[in-house]
């Protein structure tokens, strides 16, 4: 068993490092989970989401910095750190990764070759880095403008995707089934195009029924709840479809739009949906064109 004291060290070190390349990393532990522990647990329910504006530390992924003292000063508020995620979906180039499970029976490298060859596109070589329970991460950069978001076993069996939000645990990061270590040592690639597309949110598929227009208080307020139930009861796979497409129709209701963004967003994130992609899902449907929305 490493020392809490020893594997501390080597983590801030190995995190200084990564910042120094431009990587945007904050301190986790044991678990793989941040090792801050939030300053808003015992704040009141229905207290704004706060996603570092305090100030203080204990934000997970949001708390991701390139700042060298920013970082000795997470690590020093963490002393039992192992480790240190790093941020995907930061800087100009973007960091996401391809998470590739090897163990019950499932084969992520296998799955994701197979869905190369589906889709007709190659797997670069980049930095693969080798999990402690026999996975691989495969790091590549995507575009700064794509929605992509953390998902499990979309892709295929043993894929599950760190995509922008989300977080990748750094080589050298210790637990106790062992050290993340890279395998690989190339430059990072660029996702192959279709790959991003693979990972991003389709289309949205929606009925076709009439717009919604301004409607009186007491029958806006029960499409209101009932677009917010449409969202809560989202099959797996389709949570941003069905908050893209709630988002819409409550826009047309003539309603406060910050209440109605706020509602369907606290309702998506309650199901796993990662809240930044969760807020731009719901801004892009603020945005569209009535037209482009019925």
């Amino acid at each position: 068993m490493v020392p809490h004291g020893a594997a501390w060290r080597q983590a801030l070190a190995d995190a200084t490092e990564a910042t120094r390349r431009g990587l945007h990393v904050f301190p986790i532990g044991r678990t793989k989970m941040p090792a801050i522990r939030s300053p808003h647990r015992e704040d009141p329910p229905g207290t704004p989401k706060c996603r570092g504006e305090c100030g203080r530390p204990g934000h997970g992924v949001h708390d991701a910095t390139i700042d060298e003292q920013r970082l000795a000063a997470l690590f020093a508020a963490a002393p039992h750190a192992t480790g240190y995620g790093i941020a995907c979906g930061r800087g100009d180039w973007p960091l996401l990764g391809v998470d590739l499970d090897r163990k019950n029976g499932v084969d992520g490298v296998e799955s994701l070759q197979q869905l190369a060859e589906q889709h007709g596109f190659v797997v670069p070589h980049t930095i693969v880095v080798a999990t402690p329970s026999g996975g691989l991460h495969l790091w590549f950069t995507g575009p700064a403008a794509a929605a992509v978001q953390n998902s499990a076993g979309k892709l295929g069996p043993g894929i599950d995707v760190r995509g922008y939000g989300g977080y990748l645990v750094g080589p050298g990061s210790w637990t106790p089934k062992g050290v993340y270590r890279i395998a690989a040592m190339h430059p990072v690639a660029q996702a192959p195009a279709r790959l991003v597309d693979l990972m991003s949110p389709r289309p949205v598929q929606r009925p076709q029924t009439p717009a919604l227009r301004v409607l009186p208080g007491r029958r806006r307020s029960a499409v209101l709840t009932g677009l917010i139930k449409f969202v809560l009861q989202a099959p797996e796979g389709e949570l941003n479809n069905r908050l893209y497409w709630a988002a819409c129709r409550a826009f047309e209701t003539g309603v406060d739009a910050d209440s109605v963004a706020r509602a369907l967003i606290d309702a998506a994130v309650s199901l796993g949906h990662p809240e930044r992609a969760a807020e731009r899902t719901v801004s892009s449907a603020r945005n569209a064109p009535a037209r482009k929305r019925a």
